[in-house]
């Protein structure tokens, strides 16, 4: 019979052959709570803070930074008329593991936005609204800067914007095509058609909002995306998706224990087979990440999630240790160097004192947190980034440095965690059959 001393074991042997710290009481107090959770019905909890969320998710947040979150959440929450529309905000990816990610990348949001009214199309009318409202609404700011949003889906094959767009794919909304509620498809004829917001609302697909925010106390500035759970409730109390499809809630941490109720009676509506369907999604994430857009940081972070609720418990306790390794700071360089693209495009109303801080930042992180070679490797194209930032005033694009800098920075990712899980057996297998059945 196999004891947690034996897991322990196998995880101490696999992280120090490969040079990962591992902090072994920190490990077991996971894992005897993981398999105290495979027991009980209670799936959701709450915490003092007044978050609540899956068990499993709450295992893994820690509160320290959430007056900030709350705070951007202020930012990014879409709202509308009361007694209609009815909300739960919460933390969703590497902001909600906060108590193992050490190098969090972006702020990443989710929000159950439910919709009372009489028909299906009068919902969409209604979220389309309340979406554009909070686009205006947060267009500008000293700490915000609204990028983007997507809803609905192309109709065709067509050109959007300059750039070949496949049909059924997100359709991705500029601040100023938001503002104008239509957007111009050029058809393969030449031909052009006009298509609403409020029309693509009708079948709305993937529902997300993207902003840059600045925290001018902690000098940093961070990507901030919301993605919207729409649900139509019916006046017999049905509760359906807009996009035919409603969210599981396996990694999102509710941001105020108020929106319980709008939750509970939302959630009782997710599919019995929700947690196999949202393993096959991450899966699928797994096998893009692996093979046609490869990211092993991106990988690494997702199969933990796989792993965790899939009963693979002992590699998902190795996979957490990876994200506490000061390498990974890797990881949070090249989510923030896209922050700095996003925080110089034209009209962009982020101070620029502000991105410089941010470049002076990382430049302070990766010269703390590594040596030798790979510090070299990474400071020089930061360097070539803040020069010219220097160069540049608030909207300015530096497109080629980023990129050079962010090329830099992925190769070393990829490196760091494809040797750091391939070197252990069980996950080099997964990772093997992830990619040949891609091939």
């Amino acid at each position: 019979m196999i004891t947690p001393d034996d897991d322990i074991a196998r995880i101490r042997e696999s992280a120090a052959r490969l040079g990962v710290q591992l902090d072994e009481e920190a490990a077991l107090q996971w894992l005897a709570a993981i398999a105290a959770d495979a027991a009980s019905d209670d799936h959701i909890v709450t915490h003092e803070s007044g978050t609540f969320g899956h068990r499993v998710s709450m295992l893994d947040f820690a509160p320290r930074d959430l007056e900030r979150f709350r705070r951007i959440g202020q930012v990014v929450e879409v709202t509308g008329p009361e007694g209609v529309v009815e909300s739960a905000l919460a933390l969703s990816g590497s902001a909600a593991q906060s108590k193992i990610q050490s190098f969090p990348g972006d702020c990443d949001y989710f929000q159950r936005l439910n919709i009372k009214a009489a028909t299906r199309e009068e919902a969409c009318r209604i979220m389309a609204d309340c979406m554009r409202a909070a686009a205006r609404r947060t267009s500008t700011g000293d700490a915000f800067q609204f990028l983007e949003g997507k809803l609905g889906s192309y109709p065709v094959d067509c050109e959007h914007g300059g750039w070949p767009r496949k049909k059924g794919s997100p359709i991705t909304w500029t601040p100023e095509e938001i503002e104008a509620e239509r957007i111009e498809l050029t058809l393969a004829d030449g031909s052009t058609q006009t298509l609403s917001w409020q029309q693509a609302a009708l079948d709305p697909g993937w529902c997300k909002l993207d902003w840059v925010v600045a925290d001018p106390a902690r000098k940093a500035l961070s990507n901030a995306s919301n993605v919207i759970d729409v649900t139509w409730e019916a006046p017999d109390g049905e509760i359906v998706a807009l996009d035919g499809y409603l969210d599981a809630y396996f990694q999102e941490v509710y941001l105020d224990a108020d929106a319980m109720p709008t939750f509970a009676k939302v959630a009782q509506f997710v599919s019995d087979d929700a947690l196999d369907e949202y393993v096959e999604r991450l899966e699928e994430e797994v096998r893009k990440y692996l093979t046609t857009q490869v990211n092993y940081g991106k990988a690494a972070k997702r199969m933990y999630n796989i792993f965790r609720l899939s009963g693979r418990h002992i590699d998902a306790a190795y996979v957490r240790e990876l994200f506490d390794e000061p390498a990974t700071i890797l990881y949070q360089v090249w989510s923030l160097i896209s922050t700095l693209d996003n925080a110089t495009q034209p009209g962009s109303s982020i101070p620029i004192d502000a991105v410089r801080d941010q470049a002076d930042a990382l430049m302070l992180q990766v010269i703390q947190m590594l040596d030798g070679d790979e510090e070299a490797e990474i400071v020089s194209a930061l360097l070539a980034l803040r020069r010219t930032l220097e160069d540049q005033s608030a909207g300015e694009r530096r497109t080629a440095d980023v990129e050079a800098a962010q090329t830099r920075v992925i190769n070393l990712v990829n490196t760091f965690f494809r040797d750091k899980l391939e070197g252990v057996p069980t996950i080099r297998d997964y990772i093997r059959a992830m990619q040949e059945a891609t091939a």
